[in-house]
């Protein structure tokens, strides 16, 4: 017998231990797809298209969309889309509620690069660039380099983000089978969480907060990642000016080489009172 509910999914398994085993209720992380549609208007026309289909936890669709446009160069903030009252005044609605389906209206008479669309592409919870098929691809679209970005984080607090990181993983602590991502804003000590069985999927729903949120991604701001720092973290962090990425795991050799490139302070194996500094350590204060 299995039940859900909005945090999580449990079921019955037999658990073993040595030569004992017990019947128990084991509680996992919900998995479900969610297609993201882009709708514009056209020469008076409205269009719309399928832009991608992701496997992810549900909660905060709307705003993993908005960060999934704005890591690929679609929008570069909030403005670029209808707010929800607006977007009804349209006839278009922003959330299919009790749907897995996110419709987003661009504002402002923008199109699309409708050539970069064409790029269909399936993302899984493991991997968010599967389906991209070069190099060429994973071009950052009008992404900005931070390096004259000024913001500094002192050691001491470098060491006590996985632990508050741990502290707001809610869902994990039943579960044990979602990532998570957290924006730190260090001038007022603000610290978002955002979980997801995807690594990508929990830092789009951050970026897609934070661009909504007063101030949008103006103000400089850290990444923290609960595993590793892959390439296509380290872009969005890029694509929505977060100068600071800090990983509990490891980085990519490309994804070091991107930091390096434009402008992102990365550190990894941050645990304890340890961490690896792999680019720009002018904005950590030992």
């Amino acid at each position: 017998m299995v039940q859900t509910d909005h945090n999580n999914f449990s079921c019955k398994v037999t658990r073993v231990v040595g030569s004992a085993q017990s019947e128990e209720r084991d509680y996992l992380a919900i998995e479900e797809p969610l297609e993201v549609r882009l709708r514009w208007k056209n020469d008076g026309s409205w269009q719309e298209t399928t832009i991608a289909i992701t496997m992810r936890t549900p909660g905060d669709d709307r705003d993993l969309a908005v960060g999934f446009l704005i890591g690929e160069g679609i929008i570069r903030s909030a403005a670029d889309i209808y707010a929800d009252q607006q977007q009804s005044q349209t006839g278009a609605e922003a959330i299919e509620n009790g749907s897995n389906r996110v419709t987003l209206t661009l504002a402002n008479e923008l199109k699309p690069d409708i050539g970069r669309l064409q790029r269909h592409f399936y993302t899984t919870s493991s991997c968010g660039i599967c389906g991209k098929t070069s190099l060429n691809a994973l071009a950052i679209a009008g992404a900005q380099n931070l390096e004259s970005v000024v913001m500094q984080v002192s050691s001491e607090t470098i060491y006590q983000l996985p632990v508050r990181l741990k502290q707001h993983q809610i869902i994990f602590e039943s579960t044990g089978g979602l990532h998570a991502a957290a924006y730190y804003q260090p001038s007022n000590d603000e610290f978002v969480v955002r979980e997801d069985v995807g690594r990508h999927n929990a830092v789009d729903k951050l970026v897609g907060w934070r661009a909504q949120s007063v101030g949008g991604l103006d103000q400089p701001c850290a990444l923290v990642l609960s595993g590793r720092a892959s390439f296509e973290l380290v872009q969005k962090a890029i694509m929505a000016r977060m100068p600071i990425v800090a990983a509990v795991g490891a980085p990519s050799s490309l994804a070091v080489k991107l930091a390096i490139g434009y402008g992102v302070t990365l550190l990894g194996f941050v645990r304890g009172e340890r961490f690896n500094i792999y680019s720009h350590p002018k904005r950590i204060v030992l």
